[in-house]
C-alpha cells in the first residue's frame, strides 16, 4: 500500500471520527449492545490477525513462521485502520441505546483510539534500541517463551523465524535512522548496556567455538530433543538448519545493529530528559496522561511524590523503633544495605534458596485467597529466573501473562544476576506484587472473563495494572501478613521506591535533573543498592512517565475503597470491592471511579 495514498484520505477519516450525538443516529435495530460487542470483537480479531507475535503470546498457533511487520508502511497502515475503526463505531453504533457495560466498552474503545491519534505525532519520541526493552533482546526471549515446538512443523517455523530476524531488524533500523535524522538518539549511557546485551546473545555456539551454547541454540536443541516420534536423523537435520540460520542470518543482523550503535554513540550526549527532544515538554505531558490516565501535571506529581516520601519515611522510623535500632534514618539505610543477614549470596546455592523461599511465600498467600477474593484465576503460575542473555538490563522481577488457551502459565520472573538486588526483606512484598494477588490475579482473571469484549480482556493501562499490583503489596498488611518487621519494612521500602519515582521521573523530564541528581536523591532517601539505583535511574530515562503510574493508580484504588467503606458502612465487603475492580478488566482511573460510585449507589438501593 502506498503511504501517500493512505495519507491522502487521513484528514477525511479524522473528521469522520468526530463524536456523533445519539440524536443524529437512526433508532437502534435489534440488540444494539450485541451489535457493538460484535464490532469490538471483530476489530480485535482483525488486529490480532495482523500480529503473529501477539497471536503467539495468546497461545494461538497461526503464522508461526512469521514476525510482525514493523515497517514504516505497516505502521501507517495500522494507524489508518485505527482511524477508520473509530469512524465506523461512531457512525454505526447508537451509544444511548447500549446497556451500561457496553457503554463502558464504547468509551474505552473511543478513548484508546483517540489517544492513538493524539500520539501519532509522538511516534518517534522513543528509543527502539535501549537497555530495557529493545527488539534485539526481546526476539530471543520471544522464541524461548512463546514459540513451542510440539512437532517438526513447529521446528521448521522456528527456523523460519530465525531466518526472518534479518528483515525484522532492518525494519527496526529504518525507524532508528528516522529518529537519528530528527535528533532523537539515546543518551550516551545506553550504548554500552545495549552492546553488551547483544554481544551476549551472539556468544557461544554456533557463533563461536566456546564450550557453551548460545541461548537460542540451547532453546532450540532442548525443544527439538524433547520431541517424541521424531527420528534422530530428522532431529539432526533440524539442528543443522537452525545452526545455519543463526550463523548466516542472525549473527550478521546483530552485527549490523552493533555498527549503527557504534556510529550513534559518537554523536550521543549526556542529556537524559525528554525535554531535549523536539517539543519535548508537550510530549512529556502526553506521556504522563497516558501513564496515569489522569490530568495531573508534572509539577503536581512531583509534589505528591515529595509528600509521600516524607510520610513513608515517618512509617519506616516506627519500624526502626520496633526493632530497637539506634541511629537516624540514614544509619538504618546503611545497616539494611550492608548487613549480610538481608541477602542471599550470588551463588547457585543462594539463588536456589531464594527461589525456594519465594515459592513458599506465594503458597502462603494462595491458601488464603478466599478471604479476599470471590473470583480467582484458573491459569497456573510458575516462578522462573531471568535468562542470562537479558539479565544485565532487566528489572529485578517482572511478570509475563499466561496464554489464553491455558497452555502456558503465568510466569513470575526473578532476576538473580546479583542477589544484592533481591534483598530478603523485600521477598514478601515482591511476590505479592508480581505474582499473587498482584499481576497474576489481575491479568489472568481479565483474560478469563467472558462478559467483556476481547480488547478489554487483553488490553489495559499502567495506572490500573501497576496501581493494582502496588495496592496488593499493601492490603495483606491489614490481614496479618508481614509479621516480620523487616518484611514490613520491605513493604514500606517498595512503596517508598514508587513515591521516589514520582519525584525523580518528573525531575529528569520536567525539571532537567541530571543522572547524578537522581542518583543522589536515591542515596539520600532510600536504602537501594547501587546496582538497583543504576538500573532504576536508567529505566526512567528511556521510559518516561511509565514509572509514575504505580503510585497514582494505588492511591486511587485506596481512595475509592475508602469511599465505598464510608458510604456502605457494615454493608461494605472487601471481596466484593476486589471483584468490582477486577471483573471489569483494566480501566482508566476515571472509569474505575464511575464503576465504584455506581456500585455504591446500587448497594444502597
Amino acid at each position: 500500500m502506498n503511504p501517500r495514498h493512505l495519507l491522502a484520505g487521513l484528514a477525511l477519516l479524522v473528521s469522520l471520527s468526530e463524536p456523533l450525538f445519539a440524536s443524529e443516529l437512526s433508532p437502534p435495530v435489534g440488540n444494539e449492545s450485541a451489535k457493538a460487542n460484535a464490532f469490538f470483537n471483530r476489530v480485535f480479531d482483525e488486529g490480532m490477525a495482523r500480529s503473529p507475535m501477539f497471536m503467539a503470546e495468546l497461545g494461538i498457533k497461526k503464522d508461526t513462521d512469521k514476525w510482525d511487520d514493523m515497517s514504516e508502511t505497516r505502521t501507517l497502515e495500522d494507524f489508518v485502520i485505527n482511524v477508520q475503526n473509530l469512524a465506523e463505531l461512531k457512525r454505526t453504533i447508537n451509544f444511548a441505546a447500549l446497556d451500561d457495560p457496553t457503554q463502558i466498552s464504547y468509551r474505552l474503545f473511543v478513548s484508546a483510539a483517540e489517544r492513538t491519534i493524539e500520539g501519532w505525532k509522538w511516534r518517534y519520541h522513543n528509543y527502539p534500541l535501549n537497555q530495557l526493552s529493545s527488539l534485539p533482546s526481546e526476539a530471543p526471549a520471544f522464541l524461548i517463551n512463546y514459540h513451542p515446538i510440539d512437532n517438526v512443523a513447529d521446528a521448521r517455523a522456528y527456523i523460519a523465524r530465525l531466518r526472518g530476524i534479518g528483515l525484522l531488524f532492518d525494519q527496526m533500523l529504518e525507524g532508528v535512522k528516522i529518529r537519528e535524522a530528527r535528533g532523537i538518539i539515546p543518551p550516551r549511557f545506553v550504548f554500552p548496556l545495549v552492546v553488551d546485551s547483544m554481544k551476549e546473545i551472539i556468544s557461544g555456539q554456533p557463533f563461536d567455538s566456546s564450550a557453551k551454547k548460545s541461548a537460542m541454540l540451547e532453546d532450540f536443541e532442548g525443544k527439538v530433543g524433547a520431541l517424541k516420534d521424531v527420528d534422530a536423523t530428522s532431529k539432526q537435520e533440524l539442528l543443522t538448519a537452525a545452526r545455519s540460520a543463526l550463523t548466516e542470518i542472525v549473527k550478521p543482523a546483530y552485527e549490523k545493529i552493533l555498527t549503527v550503535l557504534a556510529a550513534q554513540e559518537k554523536i550521543a550526549t549526556d542529556d537524559d530528559g525528554v525535554w531535549k527532544l523536539p517539543d519535548g515538554p508537550a510530549y512529556y505531558a502526553f506521556a504522563l496522561r497516558e501513564a496515569t490516565t489522569t490530568h495531573l501535571t508534572a509539577g503536581e506529581i512531583h509534589q505528591l511524590g515529595l509528600t509521600e516520601v516524607a510520610r513513608i519515611h515517618h512509617d519506616i522510623q516506627a519500624i526502626m523503633t520496633k526493632v530497637g535500632f539506634k541511629g537516624d534514618l540514614q544509619a538504618f539505610f546503611k545497616f539494611i544495605k550492608e548487613d549480610p543477614q538481608f541477602y542471599y549470596p550470588t551463588t547457585p546455592e543462594g539463588k536456589a534458596a531464594y527461589m525456594k523461599r519465594a515459592t513458599t511465600i506465594i503458597d502462603d498467600m494462595r491458601v488464603r485467597l478466599d478471604e479476599f477474593f470471590i473470583t480467582k484465576p484458573n491459569a497456573p503460575l510458575i516462578i522462573k529466573p531471568v535468562e542470562p542473555f537479558r539479565e544485565q538490563g532487566a528489572a529485578g522481577a517482572f511478570y509475563e501473562h499466561p496464554s489464553a488457551d491455558g497452555s502456558r502459565p503465568g510466569i513470575y520472573y526473578v532476576n538473580t544476576v546479583d542477589m544484592r538486588g533481591l534483598p530478603i526483606f523485600e521477598m514478601e512484598t515482591l511476590a505479592h506484587h508480581e505474582a499473587i494477588p498482584g499481576h497474576h490475579m489481575q491479568i489472568a482473571i481479565a483474560q478469563e472473563l467472558t462478559s467483556i469484549p476481547k480488547f478489554r480482556m487483553y488490553g489495559g493501562n499502567d495506572a490500573y495494572a501497576e496501581g493494582w499490583a502496588l495496592y496488593c503489596e499493601y492490603f495483606p498488611k491489614e490481614f496479618g501478613f508481614y509479621t516480620d518487621p523487616y518484611q514490613d519494612f520491605g513493604r514500606l521500602n517498595d512503596e517508598l521506591l514508587r513515591a521516589v519515582r514520582l519525584v525523580v521521573d518528573t525531575g529528569i523530564h520536567e525539571k532537567h535533573w541530571t543522572r547524578a541528581q537522581v542518583v543522589d536523591y536515591f542515596r539520600q532517601n532510600t536504602p537501594n543498592p547501587e546496582r538497583d539505583i543504576f538500573t532504576e535511574t536508567n529505566r526512567y530515562i528511556v521510559s518516561p512517565a511509565q514509572a509514575t503510574s504505580y503510585k497514582i493508580g494505588m492511591l486511587k484504588i485506596l481512595e475509592l475503597r475508602a469511599l465505598a467503606k464510608k458510604e456502605l458502612g457494615p454493608a461494605f465487603s472487601l471481596r466484593e470491592y476486589h471483584d468490582l475492580v477486577l471483573k471489569n478488566g483494566a480501566v482508566p482511573m476515571d472509569i474505575l471511579e464511575e464503576n465504584v460510585r455506581t456500585y455504591i449507589a446500587k448497594k444502597k438501593g
